[in-house]
């Protein structure tokens, strides 16, 4: 009789988290290996928001919280959402959770039921399918061609939803692309949307603050405020505040959703860490400087990375708006030869090479339903990322 449940049988490991692995088991053997395959910045928190943190666990603040987040910072989210994204919501429609990735899924496990429908721009981040199989509906993926920046058309939006269609997932900036949509392209998708009321959204902003060349990204329930009732906005401290390891992220929705979803973290994983909450109330209201300063750092190996890797031959790279990746095209290497014999078929066989050759560790795109592309982070230092893009040259001229 087995003892694992069936609907495990409908996701798979996250591969990003594989390669990384891999990687890791290399450098542990005592090879010189450069991952490029996480998505976690290389900056550290800053000291204030470290203080408060230390300070909260002196002045004995070690106690559970409420569910859904405490007071102080679902106040400061509100005041954060007012000021950065046009959105006025009460605490009451505001859940604190231990992450990003639990906010996403309580939200899919509150809204899906078994066969609704729930369309995802490919290329996209790695769980949206995986959690969506879980709530037991069915991804739809649209795919967002590179001659379009990777960011989705509204007619193409249009032709996907269906009678079925329960949600629609956005990410500007995104993971694995770093392509960011600007207010207009938003406009554009909230004019489809609004011809299809029975239609949800949920939009991962997790990286809104990291944009280059003074890029604007927007929020759509803050473009279009008509859609903020069937709209669930989801952010946390991991990547613009470097507060990866703190495990801090949110929501705001209607209430019903907010409250559906608090119901079901009340009887999972329960409150959040009550001194990362500390600490996530400094980042909010304290300085935010430093988030710029650290952003032309990005942007100076953002530009290194597209600039090597297309020098690099059978590599092309669209220069990204946001984030920390880039998404290089490796049609050309599809169908050459590795020094050991090995043909490349596929982006996978390309990023296992690379690995196995030169000791650097991407992801290959089909783990983001679109290929032949990788996907690299430039969140490491710019000496190693500089290590690491002559590494991929190297190999790619090696090839036959």
């Amino acid at each position: 009789m087995p003892h694992i449940a069936k609907r495990l049988s409908r996701v798979k490991p996250s591969p990003t988290m594989a390669i990384t692995k891999l990687s890791m088991e290399m450098k542990s053997a005592g090879r010189d290996t450069i991952t490029l395959s996480q998505g976690e910045p290389d900056f550290d928190t800053i000291e204030d928001v470290k203080e408060a943190g230390i300070r909260a666990i002196r002045e004995g603040k070690t106690k559970y919280t409420a569910v859904d987040g405490t007071p102080e910072l679902k106040k400061a989210i509100c005041a954060k959402l007012k000021r950065e994204n046009n959105i006025t919501a009460t605490p009451d429609q505001i859940l604190v959770s231990s992450g990003g990735k639990m906010v996403l899924y309580a939200a899919l496990m509150a809204t899906i039921d078994p066969g609704d429908e729930v369309i995802i721009p490919a290329p996209y981040w790695v769980s949206y399918p995986d959690m969506v199989q879980l709530a037991e509906g069915e991804p739809k993926f649209v795919r967002c061609p590179e001659n379009n920046g990777f960011r989705m058309r509204p007619e193409d939006l249009e032709a996907a939803i269906t009678p079925r269609t329960k949600m629609l997932i956005l990410n500007s900036p995104s993971n694995p692309t770093g392509a960011a949509s600007s207010a207009e392209d938003i406009r554009k998708l909230a004019d489809v949307l609004m011809r299809h009321p029975h239609v949800l959204v949920m939009t991962d902003e997790i990286y809104e603050h990291l944009l280059y060349d003074g890029f604007r990204t927007a929020s759509i329930a803050g473009v279009e405020p008509r859609l903020a009732d069937r709209t669930i906005t989801v952010n946390g401290m991991s990547k613009g505040y470097s507060m990866t390891g703190w495990r801090i992220g949110y929501a705001c929705g209607p209430k019903d959703i907010i409250k559906a979803m608090s119901a079901i973290q009340s009887q999972s994983v329960s409150s959040p860490n009550t001194i990362a909450q500390v600490a996530s109330v400094q980042a909010l209201t304290g300085p935010q400087d430093y988030i710029q300063e650290r952003n032309a750092i990005f942007k100076e190996r953002r530009d290194l990375a597209v600039k090597m890797l297309n020098e690099t031959p059978g590599l092309s790279c669209h220069r990204p708006e946001g984030a920390f990746y880039v998404f290089p095209n490796c049609a050309g290497v599809i169908g050459k030869t590795m020094p050991n014999g090995r043909r490349i078929e596929t982006d996978e066989d390309f990023v296992l090479g690379l690995l196995e050759a030169e000791g650097v560790a991407a992801v290959h795109g089909t783990a983001f339903g679109m290929s032949p592309y990788f996907r690299i982070s430039y969140a490491l230092s710019t000496e190693e990322l500089k290590e690491a893009l002559m590494r991929i040259q190297r190999f790619c001229k090696a090839l036959r």
